[in-house]
């Protein structure tokens, strides 16, 4: 069975007696069957055939859903295409914000409301400490990708930010810095827990957490939370941003596990590969499949909520021109775009080359026509 085969039959299996534990949202619901449709007759495709022993090969078109593990790949290269021709001559900083886990609960009450809390509070504490630090003093850009999940499927909420060495003053123009540390890690982790918790409780006053309903739980959290030392993972400068940019980008397009992690399932259990980063050592786990499916459907997001953005001079709506400026100001030659990814759909990519016949290795196969998805089907059965 392949993997691809592999993650359909554990929804398939286990959905139901995840239903009957749990409702699912609109969105969990329709990420499972857009995975269970992924590479089926259903949603159509190519019919291929060999020229020597005529057998056909139909390929089946992909769901391209954003939280299915088969699919990603393509809009995954074309994000780090994309970031690899904005790349400034400058060192890069790596920062990871990481939401406390006593917030797990709200998360999934209301996922909108804290996952736009943590982008804009990250973001607010990173320029607010910009405009007034003496030796880096002006605004920042910075790139924002989330993730809700650790190697084990378990909820694991953290804003990666990928942020310039240098700023945008007005007295200066563009100013960079080589310091090791973009800033001190303890003051913005003091920074960012006050804002947050300032934001939630303007959050709950507002209406937005009317689904936390237990008495006292809001301020009881919000005041435990202000209690602990919030994590910013603060790594030292990076030389070599495209590395950095390539890691995101495998996460960019793609959910919460790959299928290439999936090793076995049965009819009770689901084994797959994870890292355990406390002696950095890879391992497998092995969950119930109910279980499985319950942590990975913990990562679906809401609709239409952006998992990347970006800020300061790094904004889309003034990206373009910025770094057209602060090029200038450095003086510094215009990168050689990456040629462009072909995204002109799967029957392009398809033509591109023959391909030999799997069966008997002899003759090539070559397009014989389309294979019609099943809404196709039947709106002609209709007319």
């Amino acid at each position: 069975m392949s993997n691809t085969t592999l993650f359909a039959s554990i929804i398939r299996q286990f959905i139901g007696d995840v239903r009957t534990q749990q409702k699912l949202s609109p969105q969990q619901a329709s990420s499972c069957q857009n995975i269970l449709n992924c590479h089926t007759q259903k949603l159509g495709g190519l019919d291929y055939a060999c020229d020597h022993c005529c057998r056909h090969y139909p390929i089946y078109h992909s769901c391209r859903h954003r939280h299915c593990p088969q699919c990603g790949q393509q809009a995954s290269e074309t994000w780090v295409a994309q970031r690899q021709r904005d790349v400034l001559p400058v060192i890069y900083y790596h920062l990871v914000f990481t939401l406390p886990h006593e917030f797990n609960g709200w998360v999934q009450l209301h996922p909108s409301v804290i996952y736009h809390a943590l982008f804009q509070n990250a973001w607010q504490t990173l320029n607010t400490y910009s405009q007034h630090n003496r030796q880096l003093e002006g605004q920042l850009g910075m790139s924002a990708i989330l993730h809700t999940w650790g190697q084990t499927l378990d909820q694991h909420v953290h804003l990666h930010c990928l942020i310039p060495g240098g700023v945008i003053n007005a007295q200066q123009g563009y100013t960079r810095t080589q310091r090791a540390y973009l800033y001190p890690e303890r003051v913005l982790s003091r920074l960012f827990r006050g804002k947050m918790v300032s934001a939630l409780r303007q959050a709950a006053k507002d209406g937005k957490l009317s689904r936390i309903t237990r008495p006292g739980d809001i301020d009881d959290t919000l005041n435990a939370v202000m209690q602990k030392d919030w994590v910013i993972h603060t790594k030292a400068h990076i030389k070599k941003p495209e590395t950095v940019i390539a890691y995101l980008g495998r996460y960019t397009c793609r959910t919460a596990i790959s299928l290439s992690r999936i090793m076995d399932v049965d009819d009770k259990s689901v084994w797959f590969k994870y890292k355990d980063y406390r002696d950095d050592k890879k391992k497998v786990m092995q969950l119930e499949g109910v279980e499985f499916l319950r942590r990975f459907l913990l990562h679906i997001l809401p609709k239409g909520f952006m998992r990347i953005r970006h800020y300061g001079y790094l904004a889309n709506r003034v990206r373009v021109e910025k770094i057209k400026q602060i090029r200038q100001s450095l003086e510094a030659e215009q990168m050689e775009k990456p040629e462009a990814k072909n995204s002109a759909g799967e029957y392009s990519r398809h033509n591109e080359t023959k391909k030999p016949c799997p069966g008997c290795k002899t003759g090539h196969l070559y397009l014989v026509g389309l294979i019609p998805s099943e809404k196709e089907r039947r709106q002609r059965l209709t007319v």
